[in-house]
């Protein structure tokens, strides 16, 4: 009897009871307010540079080594590659990025109109959202030329010529993979498939160059 009348006054019962467990939900919340979409736009430029920096002036270097065992010449034509690379790479993603700029500003403004929608706020949020046509040239420069010092450096202060075309093709070839890793963890997608297609597609061109460049040497055509 007194405890009923002890759970009256409290105006505790126990179909009221009730537990609470709190969650923690900030990593959630967070990883899931990540814009892959944007994080994309700058991985893929820089991605794309530093993998074209890499295997371009490997295959150059690896090119001119299939004729030529001076050391001096291999470097030079790396560092001509380097430099004419980074410049293209820049000029080319500038160009695509602001074509695709101009596009998506035109689409914007005929939905505008279309809706009736004079609301420069949603203009501007628009805006912010489009891809950005100088961070995507300075990011494939850059990641370019990172790309291309690597085997620059590997091919530096090794005078054999054997074994100085064997350290390029392993630094590059553990270059791709690491790139190819990066990548796939930073844009969430799987590892072991973006490490094969880099290194696959590395190896390819840096035997491709050198069979061409090898053959044309030798026939001297």
């Amino acid at each position: 009897m007194a405890s009923q009348i002890g759970a009256k006054t409290n105006g505790i019962s126990p179909n009221n009871f009730q537990i609470e467990i709190p969650i923690h939900t900030k990593s959630v919340e967070k990883e899931s307010n990540i814009d892959y979409f944007q994080r994309a736009q700058w991985l893929r430029a820089a991605m794309l540079g530093a993998n074209d920096g890499l295997i371009t002036v490997a295959s150059l270097m690896i090119g001119v080594g299939a004729i030529k065992e001076d050391i001096s010449v291999m470097l030079l034509a790396g560092f001509a590659g380097l430099v004419a690379g980074a410049c293209s790479m820049a000029i080319g993603e500038f160009v695509s990025v602001y074509t695709q700029y101009d596009i998506e500003i035109a689409q914007i403004k005929r939905e505008r109109e279309l809706a009736n929608n004079n609301n420069d706020e949603d203009e501007s949020s628009e805006r912010e959202k489009l891809p950005n046509p100088f961070q995507a040239a300075l990011a494939s420069a850059l990641a370019f030329s990172v790309g291309a010092l690597m085997p620059l450096l590997a091919a530096a202060f090794i005078k054999n010529h054997k074994i100085r075309m064997g350290v390029v093709a392993a630094v590059v070839s553990f270059a791709l993979l690491v790139f190819g890793s990066v990548g796939a963890l930073i844009g969430k997608t799987p590892v072991m498939r973006s490490c094969v297609r880099v290194l696959i597609g590395g190896w390819m061109a840096m035997a491709i160059t050198f069979g061409f460049t090898k053959l044309i040497g030798t026939t001297g055509l």
